[in-house]
């Protein structure tokens, strides 16, 4: 696909991008013949926004200490407690976690809607990283179970404002149909994927080394970084992110904060009372992302402030959030089920020295940074040319079904014997199943949001992640080492089934999201 010359330019290093001489005034044309910059062309680096730069410094820090943390938290969780650990059951400690990253997910919508009532994107971000830099200090200071649920609370507040506000945030940096906007969001997920290699390695050196305090204190220190460089760099993003764009009237703002606060005192009662145990968390978040989801769709289908067009554009993300759900509810069993599976039955011994289980949730990241240029760059050279964005969704889920039967193939070996260079080569599969449908996905939600639920949109695309996560962890109870073939085998080829549906649907997505009946 050509670029628009006159409204991206062209870009030469770190320099301002040169307009069109066609579209210059006589101010302008005297600036390019005295060799000035014109200042009010935007920034570019390397041809795309500047402030692409800004927001995939700070996710990729705060990737770095969420799930540098999430892969030491279900040892954390199941291992006894002389080695530090507290002691739960296995099939509890896979649920639990399963569940929070449901729940970080489900916040997203707390985070937009603050950011689209309230504060704005481009704050929320900023607060965001503040509370997640917190949770990590109080799981490494608080001991015990004080210190789990103060300081998951927080980080998952703060995840869920940070994460869906950076994606709204780079999605306004783009105009509309901007031919860069797939690359650059490619680009955006190869710094959350340096942050997702990067943090298992370094938290799992220091939990194994120093213990699990230390390594959770070092995914704090990586959030302080990540703050710092995003509070130096924030010029970058001009006013991007700072109008509000549905203001909530001020006689509301109580009413809705005294809500909130009901709901989260309701479902502490709930627990404290034993109306539900650690074990059914996963369930319970399923539900509740389900019945929250569902409410969202009918609010934005039913607002007078969505056009028409708008509401087509709602309708054809059903199927896509359906379809994104069951992808991640594979793939989050590399914070579960993987996890386990790496300690248990994987040979991870180099050269004599066995390194930490968690080790193995760095080899996914390490496959989609090698390949998330050439997927970046296959997308610009395809252009118009390239799968529809309903056939990626397709060919991703379908992709990830196929990952999981590869699992068959050594579901014979006994005990510790599974070579990790071939899990190495089943994450391949994980990773280019990711690559097809993941940025994709950021970037079509951002371009079908309406207008007035920008930031709750992506939220809502967030909680289709957080669907699959806590359902990830609802399989997971399912899972041990005598029942592996079965395991594999049936979610594989329902996952597959279910890629081969959204293919089929796809033509007749393609015409909402279009506007076309």
């Amino acid at each position: 696909m050509s670029l628009d010359r006159s409204s991206v330019g062209y870009t030469f290093g770190n320099h301002d991008p040169l307009p069109s001489v066609s579209h210059c005034g006589n101010e302008t044309l005297v600036n390019l013949v005295a060799g000035r910059q014109d200042r009010s062309a935007p920034r570019t680096l390397f041809g795309q926004p500047i402030g692409l730069t800004n927001l995939f410094m700070v996710e990729l820090w705060e990737r770095f200490a969420f799930y540098g943390m999430l892969t030491i938290l279900a040892y954390y969780l199941y291992h006894p407690i002389a080695s530090g650990g507290l002691g739960l059951p296995k099939s509890t400690a896979t649920s639990i976690v399963g569940a929070y990253g449901g729940l970080v997910y489900l916040s997203t919508v707390m985070g937009g809607w603050v950011a689209d009532r309230l504060l704005g994107i481009e704050r929320m971000v900023l607060y965001g990283g503040i509370a997640v830099m917190v949770g990590h200090c109080a799981l490494a200071v608080l001991p015990g179970l004080t210190g789990l649920l103060v300081g998951l609370l927080f980080i998952a507040l703060g995840s869920g404002a940070l994460k869906t506000n950076a994606t709204s945030l780079l999605g306004t940096l783009y105009v509309e149909n901007d031919s860069r906007r797939d690359g650059g969001f490619t680009l955006f997920y190869l710094g959350i994927n340096l942050g997702a290699f990067i943090g298992p390695l370094v938290t799992g050196f220091f939990q194994t080394q120093l213990g699990f305090r230390f390594g959770f204190g070092v995914s704090a220190a990586g959030m302080a970084v990540g703050l710092t460089l995003y509070v130096i760099f924030r010029p970058n993003l001009g006013d991007h992110g700072r109008t509000i764009a549905n203001p909530l009237p001020r006689n509301a703002i109580w009413r809705t904060v005294g809500v909130m606060g009901a709901v989260i005192a309701t479902i502490a009662v709930a627990f404290v009372g034993g109306l539900f145990e650690l074990s059914d968390l996963a369930q319970l978040t399923t539900v509740v992302i389900v019945l929250a989801a569902t409410s969202y769709f009918t609010v934005m289908l039913r607002s007078d402030k969505v056009r028409p067009i708008e509401r087509d554009r709602v309708r054809a993300f059903v199927p896509l959030f359906i379809a994104n759900a069951a992808f991640w509810a594979l793939f989050q069993q590399t914070d579960t089920v993987l996890l386990v599976y790496s300690e248990d039955r994987v040979n991870r011994s180099i050269f004599g020295w066995e390194t930490p289980p968690n080790w193995v949730a760095s080899i996914e990241p390490v496959w989609v940074i090698a390949l998330s240029p050439l997927f970046a760059l296959l997308w610009t050279k395809l252009g118009r040319r390239a799968p529809s964005t309903p056939h990626k969704f397709a060919y991703g889920v379908i992709g990830m079904g196929g990952a999981f039967l590869l699992f068959l193939t050594v579901a014979h070996m006994p005990g510790r014997s599974v070579p990790v260079l071939l899990v190495a080569v089943f994450m391949g599969v994980f990773a280019v199943s990711e690559l097809i449908l993941s940025p994709t996905g950021l970037s079509v939600t951002t371009q079908l949001a309406p207008d007035a639920f920008r930031g709750q949109m992506t939220a809502l695309y967030f909680f289709s992640i957080g669907l699959g996560t806590a359902m990830s962890g609802v399989l997971a109870r399912y899972y041990n080492t005598e029942n592996e073939f079965v395991y594999f085998g049936t979610i594989g080829i329902v996952a597959i089934a279910i890629g081969l549906i959204i293919w089929a649907l796809a033509p007749r997505i393609s015409r909402l999201m279009a506007g076309v009946h």
